[in-house]
């Protein structure tokens, strides 16, 4: 038989509340360990493909403006430059073959009373609209007066503009009346 007796002069002091506080902080201080390590990981993850990302796109730029210089240098090149004048004049050319001249005669037949006739005409195209400068010769103030007042109420033509009138010196000319006229002529 065995007896338990404590011969201890101070009676036994139990440190199992401090053990088990202390494993408790521990616990959620290794918790709190383990998640603050997550997300420095994931930070730390983000900014690599955020810097890789940056750095693609750095290259990427680098490389659009050699592109603009290289191109850059090539359009300011003399030859370029010659090349461009040429198909400028060459477009010039084709927009004005492709010129409704058939419906603008057309229609200044339709609107020309007696008496007045056109004697030039410049086009210049500007989108939907085409900018005339036209030369009409009449052989009276009437004639005159009734193109005018037919070339305003026609539908065809707009932003009609009086530059000069004129009258001939010669006496072999047929036209008493000389106008000079700008109007804009809807293509469409």
């Amino acid at each position: 038989m065995k007896v338990r007796l404590n011969l201890a002069t101070s009676p036994l002091i139990s440190n199992r509340r401090f053990t088990l506080a202390a494993s408790a902080i521990g616990c959620v201080a290794f918790v709190a360990f383990l998640a603050l390590s997550h997300n420095a990981y994931s930070v730390w993850r983000s900014d690599k493909a955020f810097r890789t990302r940056q750095a693609a796109l750095e290259s990427q730029i680098a490389a659009l403006q050699l592109e603009r210089e290289n191109l850059s240098t090539f359009f300011e090149d003399s030859d370029t430059v010659k090349r461009r004048q040429r198909a400028a004049y060459l477009n010039s050319l084709i927009e004005q073959r492709a010129f409704p001249w058939i419906k603008i005669f057309v229609d200044l037949e339709r609107i020309l009373p007696e008496g007045a006739r056109v004697v030039s005409i410049e086009p210049k195209l500007a989108g939907d609209t085409v900018q005339l400068r036209f030369l009409v010769g009449a052989t009276s103030d009437e004639s005159k007066l009734k193109f005018l007042k037919a070339l305003e109420s026609s539908a065809e033509f707009s932003h009609i503009e009086l530059q000069s009138e004129s009258r001939p010196t010669r006496p072999d000319q047929t036209d008493r009346v000389l106008l000079e006229l700008q109007a804009q002529y809807s293509v469409i």
